[in-house]
């Protein structure tokens, strides 16, 4: 049975605040935490993880392979110790794998259960539910899938035993987790997979299957995979979140006075597009510290607060900024000038509908928008003091929108009062603890809806 929205939902009570000041270290990585207990579980041998984001998404694939007979210690303090099973050695799960609302996990465990010798079924929240799987089961079922579903929607069921046949496959829509999908069934198909990308997606999948073993080979925009027969066990850390710490790079940049520096943070190059648009618009960012985790690039980044500018985003950045645009939006509202964003219709099948959700909460507090069907239009109030009305907003339980506004207290008039915030604990559990330590003025309540 698809798992229950809680009856309590979360709602952020969010006062006025001056600036954001300190140092802190965000969680660690969320889609290289999901990719490490794959292809740890996977693998030949023990993986041991440190810095493993111990959020409800993450947690739900470690319970998934937990579930198809992997043994996994923790997580503890960030570390998860992992006793691979083999690339052949996963067990039938005796029920349905719940993967509550993460959808990477989803689509990334699809592309591996496809390869296996039994049946299984994914199922997920209310929101899962209703996010469209279509992108990963075409190329699947090209490789001699077979799965099951509604419309293209959750639950999915996935029939065991098929050969996999490798494919040459081009991208209609630059996605991570779709490419992910199907290199993770390349490992099993009988011959080559080939995948072609209209675009640059983040590739924290080649990165750690190159690490376990399995080398993906890249020309241009085109990648290669050879069918593998072992992945060896690895000591991994997981680098802090871009994606998380992106929150503070928008708050500190838009509240007079903040100085903050984000320790350890991942800056792969098809992730970091929240810097580069961010450098765009005049924030006053410096990277330091610069080193490598595994294949991961980590620096320590130091953000001052900055007059921001509005901008055209670059098409190219997008797919490398693609979770960060509702907080990114809070940073157009402040600048100086429109921001317009075009080719972005991804947004609308996240989480929630992100560019109806985001146009929807700004034009509540106050800000001139412009919404489209691939994008958006922000009229920025830098000329204003204080740029956003206090009021309400419904994050329609999505944790990003759910931070982006609460970082919008730090220019607002009044109190914001943010609902459906519960899912804020699937990519970061300690969200309010930081955010309060840095000089965020946030409270949580229980909404009985």
């Amino acid at each position: 049975m698809t798992q229950q929205m809680p009856s309590n939902r979360l709602t952020y009570q969010v006062n006025p605040a001056t600036s954001l000041r300190g140092d802190l270290h965000v969680p660690g990585d969320k889609s290289i935490s999901h990719r490490a207990i794959m292809l740890a579980s996977l693998a030949t041998g023990e993986t041991s993880i440190t810095g493993f984001l111990a959020g409800a998404d993450c947690l739900a694939t470690l319970h998934a392979f937990r579930a198809m007979g992997v043994k996994i210690a923790g997580p503890h303090a960030g570390k998860v110790v992992v006793q691979g099973v083999g690339i052949h050695g996963l067990q039938a799960p005796k029920q349905a794998l719940d993967l509550g609302n993460a959808g990477t996990a989803m689509r990334l465990l699809l592309g591996l259960l496809v390869a296996q010798r039994f049946d299984s079924e994914l199922i997920g929240d209310a929101s899962l539910s209703k996010r469209p799987m279509g992108r990963v089961l075409q190329p699947l079922t090209l490789m001699g899938a077979k799965i099951a579903a509604n419309d293209d929607f959750p639950p999915l069921q996935v029939h065991g035993g098929q050969t996999l046949t490798g494919i040459e496959y081009t991208l209609p829509v630059a996605s991570a987790q779709v490419k992910s999908a199907i290199l993770l069934a390349g490992l099993y198909a009988k011959n080559t997979t080939t995948i072609h990308e209209p675009a640059a997606t983040r590739d924290h999948t080649e990165r750690m299957l190159t690490t376990f073993g399995c080398p993906v080979k890249r020309d241009g925009q085109s990648l290669t995979l050879q069918p593998a027969d072992c992945l060896k066990a690895q000591a991994l850390t997981v680098p802090g979140d871009i994606s998380s710490a992106a929150f503070f790079l928008v708050g500190a940049s838009i509240a007079p006075g903040s100085d903050i520096t984000i320790q350890q943070v991942g800056l792969n190059p098809t992730r970091a597009g929240v810097v580069t648009l961010l450098q765009l618009m005049g924030a006053d960012i410096t990277i330091q510290n610069e080193c490598l985790l595994g294949n991961e690039p980590v620096a320590d980044i130091r953000v001052r607060a900055a007059q921001l500018h509005g901008i055209t985003i670059p098409r190219a950045q997008i797919p490398l900024a693609i979770d960060e645009f509702p907080t990114l939006f809070i940073a157009a509202a402040c600048a100086e000038g429109r921001t317009e964003l075009r080719g972005a219709r991804e947004l609308r099948v996240k989480e929630s509908d992100r560019l109806q959700v985001m146009a929807t909460g700004l034009q509540r507090l106050g800000i001139d928008v412009e919404l489209f069907d691939n994008g958006i239009i922000i009229h920025g109030c830098a000329s204003q003091q204080t740029v956003f009305n206090g009021g309400q907003v419904d994050s329609h339980g999505d944790h990003r929108i759910a931070m982006a506004f609460a970082m919008a207290s730090l220019r607002a008039k009044g109190a914001i009062t943010i609902s459906d915030c519960h899912n804020v604990a699937t990519s970061f559990p300690n969200f309010v603890n930081l955010a309060q330590q840095v000089g965020l003025n946030i409270e949580t309540a229980k909404d009985k809806q």
